[in-house]
């Protein structure tokens, strides 16, 4: 019986051996496959530096030709058409400004009311003009700056600056932030 049992431990011992075995042969063929794939990733991403690079220099001489095609083509060309193809050139190149509306001036109104009545400040001072500069400097939108200016006063709230025309740089209105209320009337309601 003891010499079964060691021919019966010495199969287990041989068994895991095998397994063990195999066990180094799948991980070897596993890091064989990884390492293959990798040296592949790295060729294809030397394969795409290398076309990158030469679409580069491929462009580069192109642009190069179209220099110096540009070049002779001003050489040829009289002083007098010039100015005139500069003038063309920059009304083209002028985006066209998209121009806020009345209810992102009132939000930024609003904003500036709620900031200083969080500030415990009594009131706030609004230029029109001002206001303008701050959402979008270089335009030209006073119109539409003055109606948001106008339209956000509520009962209590006057004008610093009141311009015959109201709709001006000029024109300036304080809004008291002590009580926000939503049950407060508009300042046109009271008038």
């Amino acid at each position: 019986m003891a010499t079964k049992k060691k021919t019966v431990a010495a199969e287990e011992v041989k068994e895991v051996k095998e397994t063990k075995a195999a066990a180094k042969k799948t991980t070897a063929a596993k890091t064989a496959k990884k390492t293959a794939a990798a040296d592949n990733t790295k060729e294809t991403a030397e394969k795409a530096v290398k076309k990158t690079a030469a679409k580069k220099t491929a462009e580069k001489k192109t642009a190069e030709k179209k220099t110096a095609e540009k070049k002779t083509a001003e050489k040829k060309a009289p002083a007098k058409k010039a100015p005139a193809k500069k003038a063309a050139k920059k009304a083209e190149e002028k985006p066209a400004v998209a121009k806020k509306d009345v209810q992102e001036y009132k939000d930024v109104i609003n904003w500036k009311k709620w900031e200083a009545h969080n500030m415990n400040w009594l009131y706030i001072e609004v230029n029109a003009g001002d206001l303008m500069n701050e959402l979008e400097a270089g335009a030209d939108n006073i119109e539409t700056a003055a109606d948001a200016v106008l339209a956000m006063m509520l009962e209590g709230d006057h004008f610093i600056v009141e311009p015959e025309n109201r709709k001006s740089a000029d024109l300036t209105v304080r809004y008291y932030c002590d009580n926000l209320n939503s049950d407060r009337r508009s300042y046109w309601d009271v008038q």
